[in-house]
């Protein structure tokens, strides 16, 4: 259960990844909330972004039982935790960040996603 929801959160943070990857203006949702529109620089961070999110989705779904492992049970076990503690800091960071809006709408669902996170790696 915790794996599904990791990965929902992960899905909805991916999707807005892609919007702002896309030039919307969802910029101050992320990277500090400095930019509105983000700058083509940064829009190509955030498509590396989108790759880095699939890829932890897979993970979680993976150390929760979901899907087959790719990795051995071991290395899905460490990529897990490194997600985890990923997510943990970024909800510090999302925390101290200037924008408002990345302070209360994706701190939040760092936070949670960190929990899923964490649950999953220590039931394997």
């Amino acid at each position: 259960m915790f794996a599904i929801i990791g990965a929902l959160l992960f899905l909805g943070i991916a999707v807005m990844t892609v919007l702002v990857a896309c030039g919307l203006p969802l910029g101050e949702f992320t990277m500090g909330g400095q930019y509105k529109i983000l700058p083509k620089k940064f829009r190509i961070m955030a498509i590396i972004s989108i790759a880095i999110q699939i890829f932890a989705m897979v993970i979680v779904l993976q150390a929760g039982g979901l899907i087959p492992l790719m990795f051995s049970y071991r290395v899905t076990m460490y990529i897990c935790f490194f997600f985890a503690a990923y997510l943990s800091l970024n909800t510090v960071m999302n925390l101290t960040s200037k924008s408002k809006k990345e302070k209360y709408v994706m701190t939040p669902l760092s936070l949670i996603a960190a929990i899923c996170y964490w649950i999953t790696a220590f039931q394997m």
